[in-house]
């Protein structure tokens, strides 16, 4: 028997994974990762054993095959005590208007894929009467917008099923949900876009937030980005007539 905790990290080949992993790792918890791109995933997990010291294993896994995801929770080594979810898919918004398949791939993929996985965990950790679930949704989830509406609707759903997920385990032993909505981040995947810097962020910073709202501090919901906060709720109670005219 160990009293070592563990995490499992889904997206385990992102930036936001990765540095995510390493805080948990430099705790001296456990880490596993899990990822489509299974190569990333061994490079991070070998980045994070050498900085840390800590055992870290790869689980390959493509939440778009949602057939297997029972089967994926039921067959990892051990069931973890906190998952975090970082998959997403920002897309691109004028190729999804007149591209279905990529519009659905943007839906399923920051919505139903991951919602259909954290529900199997939310079932395991009921049963045992413990566990953390950490959802990673955005910011674009607070309203839709014209320039990333299809990414923006997914993650408003998944933001929704977190809310209703954390509300059904509210009195179900020591299960907590997490939202975690970061804002602009520096990583590979927004190099090359102009991001505002008092609204932008570094994996490291949404990792600490993160391992802070499970473990140092609980927390529900998170703005990372703290000005977004104030921003989104600026936006949010905008009315729609003013709304629709804004090039945003």
């Amino acid at each position: 028997m160990t009293d070592t905790k563990s995490v499992l990290v889904i997206g385990g080949s992102s930036d936001i994974g990765h540095a995510t992993a390493l805080r948990y790792a430099k705790a001296g918890w456990r880490v596993m990762l899990a990822a489509r791109d299974v190569e990333a995933a061994k490079r991070n997990a070998d980045d994070i054993r050498t900085r840390s010291g800590v055992e870290t294993s790869v689980q390959v896994l493509d939440v778009l095959q949602t057939g297997q995801l029972a089967g994926f929770v039921a067959g990892l080594p051990l069931l973890p005590d906190t998952v975090v979810c970082v998959v997403g898919e920002l897309g691109d918004q004028l190729r999804a208007q007149t591209d279905p398949e990529l519009a659905t791939t943007i839906m399923r993929t920051n919505f139903e894929a991951p919602s259909l996985l954290l529900e199997r965990f939310a079932q395991t950790f009921k049963q045992r009467g413990s566990g953390t679930i950490v959802g990673v949704s955005s910011v674009a989830g607070d309203r839709g917008r014209a320039s990333n509406y299809y990414y923006g609707a997914s993650k408003a759903g998944f933001s929704q099923f977190l809310s209703g997920l954390r509300n059904r385990l509210a009195l179900a032993g020591k299960v907590r949900v997490v939202t975690v909505k970061p804002g602009f981040v520096r990583t590979r995947r927004t190099a090359h876009m102009k991001l505002p810097a008092p609204l932008t962020v570094d994996p490291d910073r949404v990792a600490e937030d993160i391992f802070r709202a499970d473990v140092t501090k609980p927390r529900d919901v998170i703005y990372v980005a703290r000005r977004f906060w104030l921003v989104m709720t600026i936006i949010c109670a905008l009315p729609e007539s003013i709304f629709k005219r804004m090039r945003i």
